[in-house]
């Protein structure tokens, strides 16, 4: 029996336990899905994702959300050796999954959630959506593939293998060219030495990159408004909107409060990892009140609703100025 290529060797979907920051009592047990797959990536690398979240103290209010939170590849490069860049795509998506796997390569591809059984009750043939994947294993003979995907490793097949990448297209469809990035690991896994002094040096450049003015209060500014609005939409349109602006922002500030206990496990940085964690319970308290507002059309409490986040955004900072470095 001829022996597929893998990057992780040994993986299997049906018995796969998830890393540590995506266990089911977490504030918020998945982020998005590419902060959520390179913390299952590095898992199965056989490191530490924490090292690498240095990156959500720079989180802003772009006016519409709050930033879509990426691990940046250059810290991935430092911290893990992990080169990871765009492949272009000229031919069957399939076809260069295959070939990067036979080198030892890990593609991330952007996917269609809706023929992914994994986003069952959210998305799985229900509605399409953009996320990415990270491919482990492809059986294009038996049209599977075992992939990384949000919180876990999951196993797709048959039908929803043709629906994903597109095989049964007609001539009149537009090709199949989705963003996809490889990923190069190195020979070997990074000393705990250097993941804790490089994400030290990281986490120092990424305070000096915060925002300027608390972008919490600027989206506490229009954020009332802007629910007022969407309780005109569809309520499907509350779980987009939902997505964008609270969970981003507390799922980003949950992963901070991680990343500071695992920089400085002396607790030297533990008020600080607390003020995080406030901002995180704020934002999913917060967003039960937005679904009950918009239910029942009353509006007025949200106008102090995400004051103590707003408080406590500006004592995280104030904490680290005094701390990191």
């Amino acid at each position: 029996m001829l022996t597929l290529p893998t990057v992780f060797a040994g993986l299997d979907p049906a018995s796969y336990k998830p890393h540590a920051l995506h266990q089911a009592e977490r504030m918020w047990p998945e982020t998005n899905c590419y902060v959520d797959l390179w913390i299952e990536t590095l898992h199965a690398f056989g490191s530490e994702p924490e090292a690498m979240l240095g990156f959500t103290l720079t989180q802003d209010f772009e006016g519409d959300q709050f930033t879509f939170f990426k691990v940046p590849l250059e810290d991935l490069e430092a911290l893990y050796g992990i080169r990871c860049t765009e492949l272009a795509i000229y031919d069957r998506v399939e076809a260069h999954v295959e070939e990067q796997l036979k080198r030892g390569r890990l593609c991330l591809v952007e996917m269609d959630s809706f023929y992914m059984p994994d986003t069952h009750g959210v998305g799985y043939q229900h509605e399409h959506g953009k996320t990415t994947v990270a491919i482990n294993r492809l059986d294009v003979a038996s049209r599977s593939i075992d992939y990384f995907h949000n919180a876990g490793f999951f196993n797709l097949e048959g039908d929803d293998f043709d629906g994903l990448f597109h095989m049964k297209d007609g001539p009149e469809e537009l090709p199949f060219l989705p963003y996809t990035e490889f990923a190069k690991f190195p020979a070997q896994r990074p000393a705990p030495d250097h993941l804790h002094s490089y994400a030290e040096r990281l986490a120092i450049q990424h305070f000096a990159r915060r925002p300027a003015d608390n972008p919490v209060a600027a989206f506490a500014r229009v954020f009332p408004g802007q629910v007022e609005k969407l309780a005109e939409r569809p309520f499907d349109f509350f779980h987009k909107y939902a997505f964008n602006t609270l969970r981003q922002l507390g799922a980003n500030f949950d992963l901070a409060a991680s990343h500071l206990d695992w920089l400085r496990p002396d607790g030297s940085l533990a008020g600080a990892a607390g003020h995080a964690r406030r901002i995180s319970e704020v934002a999913k308290a917060t967003q039960f009140q937005v679904a009950r507002a918009v239910a029942r059309r009353k509006f007025e409490p949200l106008a102090t609703a995400l004051d103590p986040a707003v408080e406590a955004w500006d004592a995280l900072m104030g904490g680290l100025a005094g701390r990191l470095g």
